[in-house]
């Protein structure tokens, strides 16, 4: 796949409908190289096309991390602008393996001399690529269905640096009980990159925020006053005391 083939991708899972010409302009090509381009890539159903513009498809045998990029892309899209718009150029990140981070990294390649650890393949060569930017990619071995490394040396890799933010995500969201995960390795890893950050950046879009515990059952370190939670709505009274001492931010939207 080529560098062309992988953006347009990107791109398409971000936002959901692109014209041609607003991607022959973020790729610096013209709108007839933008369709050529994009014909195979219609004819292998990886996207659609529409009138002077592209769609994503999603597919039904899509990995797991493929259908959450799809998943709700709207809202993440717009929790991505948030948060991207929240990080100075030059800042130090760490960032996971979610589905809503996938979106943020999209959102910060305007960004410039960004320095980047993630466990994530998917995040790191979203970033990789762009001048000025040093990314670290935490790990060895990958999952198959997310592209995530959660082996020692993806530990070990992330307790090497101190960042100015660590950009986390969540499975769900319990009034009671907090932000919560599936798996171990994610609650090991939560820990280990909010603990070289100064200030935490939670991202969940509204989907997230219910009243149940059975399908993510463990629970992410606690956040601490004042590191910040974004989201695409406002989670309701009933979560009042988790959020009593963070920063709650919505888009402007959502907050009128």
């Amino acid at each position: 796949m080529s560098k062309y083939e992988q953006e347009i991708l990107d791109t398409v899972a971000l936002h959901g409908t692109i014209s041609v010409t607003a991607l022959a302009e973020q790729l610096n090509v013209t709108d007839q190289t933008i369709r050529r381009i994009v014909k195979p890539m219609v004819e292998k159903g990886q996207v659609e096309k529409v009138h002077g513009a592209i769609m994503a498809a999603a597919a039904q045998n899509d990995p797991p991390l493929a259908a959450r990029l799809v998943e709700n892309r709207q809202e993440k899209a717009g929790i991505a602008k948030l948060v991207a718009g929240m990080i100075p150029m030059g800042a130090v990140l760490a960032i996971d393996a979610g589905s809503t981070s996938g979106f943020i990294a999209q959102a910060l390649t305007r960004h410039r001399n960004l320095t980047v650890v993630t466990n994530s393949a998917y995040i790191a060569s979203t970033l990789a690529m762009i001048e000025g930017n040093r990314v670290f990619m935490a790990g060895t071995q990958l999952r198959n269905h997310d592209c995530a490394a959660f082996d020692r040396a993806a530990f070990d890799v992330v307790a090497q640096f101190t960042a100015d933010y660590a950009i986390m995500t969540a499975s769900l969201v319990h009034p009671e009980l907090g932000f919560l995960v599936h798996d171990q390795h994610e609650v090991d890893m939560a820990r280990e990159m909010a603990t070289i950050a100064e200030r935490r950046i939670m991202a969940v879009d509204y989907s997230k925020w219910r009243d149940r515990k059975a399908d993510s059952p463990l629970r992410l370190p606690s956040l601490r006053p004042g590191d910040i939670v974004v989201t695409n709505e406002h989670p309701g009274p009933d979560y009042a005391h988790l959020l009593r001492d963070l920063d709650l931010r919505l888009p402007k939207a959502a907050s009128a």
